[in-house]
């Protein structure tokens, strides 16, 4: 989080975020962070285990058909992005489904790294994706301890529709395991002579 920008004679709008953070299931450091450090807060996420994935998307599968909403096969309730679990329905998540995630309220400073195929969402006092204007960095990487699951992720994306969004594959897994294996080869052969002395 590189910016936050926090309007000036605005008390209502702390009440705002201050309620929004506390409906978030924040912690009570994290509060003080805000009330007593009068840190500056660009964001509140939800992030949940990667394992909980399929329980997740079969719970909001669920939701959508009690209000009437389809369920087309080639959309994704968590790639599509159109759900926000709000307090009550994290309750519910965790009451039906056993399934509870980290609310995490990312200050100015501050980094959040999301493991591979982590659901996560952020959420604002006004349903964009900040409590206050902010400006925030992103980078996508590949570790090799995630590659397996990042593959994996590219295949749930090729699933989708060809007009979705996510439909492409972004993290370019394969080009990235490609380069990988001909760097580690390219360094073996340039060492070979070393290697093979008794």
């Amino acid at each position: 989080m590189v910016y936050v920008g926090i309007p000036k004679g605005q008390a209502d709008q702390e009440e705002e975020v201050l309620k929004t953070i506390q409906d978030g299931d924040s912690d009570e450091l994290t509060i003080k962070r805000f009330t007593e450090s009068r840190e500056k807060p660009g964001a509140l996420w939800h992030i949940y285990a990667a394992k909980d994935t399929e329980k997740i998307r079969e719970f909001l599968k669920k939701v959508a058909e009690e209000q009437g909403q389809e369920n087309p096969v080639d959309h994704d309730p968590i790639h599509d992005q159109s759900w926000y679990l709000d307090r009550s329905l994290r309750k519910r998540l965790h009451q039906e489904y056993g399934v509870q995630g980290w609310a995490i309220v990312q200050f100015l400073g501050d980094v959040v790294f999301i493991p591979a195929g982590a659901p996560h969402q952020a959420r604002s006092r006004d349903a964009v994706h900040n409590l206050y204007s902010c400006i925030k960095v992103a980078e996508d990487f590949v570790s090799p301890e995630h590659v397996k699951h990042c593959f994996w992720l590219t295949q749930e994306f090729r699933y989708l529709s060809h007009t979705h969004t996510n439909h492409e594959d972004k993290l370019q897994v394969k080009n990235v395991i490609y380069h990988a294996v001909k760097d580690a080869v390219g360094i073996l052969r340039a060492n070979e002579s070393s290697l093979s002395r008794p």
